[in-house]
C-alpha cells in the first residue's frame, strides 16, 4: 500500500503519480487493444471490452490504487485518449463533472444532462464528484511536449466553481505539469482543476481514463457501468 503520508498528500494537493502500474508485458497488449478502436481521438465506452473490465479488475487490485479509492470501488468508466501529431488537441481549464447513468431521473439535483456515444451522461451533486477517484493509465511515455496534464493543486477541494473562480484558483495555487512515464498512472479527484496543451513531441500519448466510484448512487440514478 502507498505510504500513510503519500495518502494524506492524494488527499491534499488532488493528485499523486504511480509508478510502474503497468509491465512491458502488459503495455504490449494494451497497444494492440487500443490499436484495433476506430476512433477520431479515443473512445469513452472501454468499459464495454472484456480486456478493459479485466483491466479496471488489475488496477483495483494494486494495493497502492485500492488506498486511494473509495469503499468498495467499482470502475464506472474508462476514456481513451489518444493524442497524436495527427489527431493533437488542446483541453481548456476544466473540472469533470459528468458520470455515465442508465436512465434519466427528476431531480433538481442533477443537471447537464447529455448524450456521448450513445450512452447518457449527468453532472450530480458535488456530493457525489466528492467521492470519485480517476486513475489514468500511461501506455506512452508522456512527457510535457506530450501534452501532459496540468492541474491546479488543491483546487479539488473547491466543489464545483465558475470560470471566473478557476482562473482565481490558478492564479493563487499556480498550475503544475505531471509528466508521467510508461506503464505509470496518474491517480487524481475529478474536481481537480485540469488542463491541457497540444503536443509538440511526434510521438503518440495514449491514456486509459479510469473512473472509479462507490457501487451506489443517491437520487434513484444507476451507474451505466459498474465493474
Amino acid at each position: 500500500m502507498l505510504a500513510a503520508k503519500a495518502v494524506s498528500e492524494f488527499k491534499k494537493s488532488g493528485y499523486f503519480v504511480i509508478s510502474g502500474v503497468i509491465d512491458a508485458v502488459l503495455n504490449r497488449r494494451l497497444v494492440a487493444f487500443v490499436g484495433g478502436i476506430a476512433s477520431e481521438a479515443g473512445s469513452r465506452r472501454l468499459l464495454d471490452e472484456t480486456w478493459c473490465a479485466h483491466l479496471a479488475g488489475a488496477l483495483r487490485g494494486d494495493a497502492r490504487i485500492r488506498s486511494l479509492l473509495p469503499r468498495n470501488a467499482m470502475a464506472v468508466q474508462c476514456t481513451l485518449f489518444d493524442k497524436s501529431p495527427n489527431r493533437n488537441w488542446l483541453a481548456a481549464l476544466h473540472q469533470d463533472l459528468s458520470i455515465p447513468v442508465k436512465d434519466r431521473v427528476n431531480s433538481p439535483e442533477c443537471s447537464g444532462w447529455s448524450e456521448k456515444e450513445g450512452h447518457l451522461y449527468v453532472q450530480p451533486p458535488v456530493s457525489v464528484l466528492e467521492r470519485l477517484v480517476a486513475v489514468r493509465v500511461h501506455i506512452d511515455d508522456c512527457p510535457a511536449e506530450s501534452g501532459a496534464l496540468r492541474v491546479v493543486p488543491h483546487s479539488h477541494m473547491e466543489g464545483r466553481v465558475d470560470q471566473a473562480r478557476a482562473e482565481a484558483l490558478r492564479q493563487h495555487h499556480g498550475e503544475t505539469v505531471i509528466p508521467v512515464a510508461r506503464g505509470g498512472a496518474l491517480a487524481m479527484r475529478p474536481l481537480i482543476l485540469h488542463a491541457s496543451s497540444k503536443a509538440t513531441s511526434l510521438t503518440p500519448r495514449r491514456v486509459l481514463h479510469f473512473v472509479f466510484g462507490p457501487p451506489e448512487l443517491p437520487l434513484g440514478l444507476e451507474w451505466r457501468w459498474a465493474v
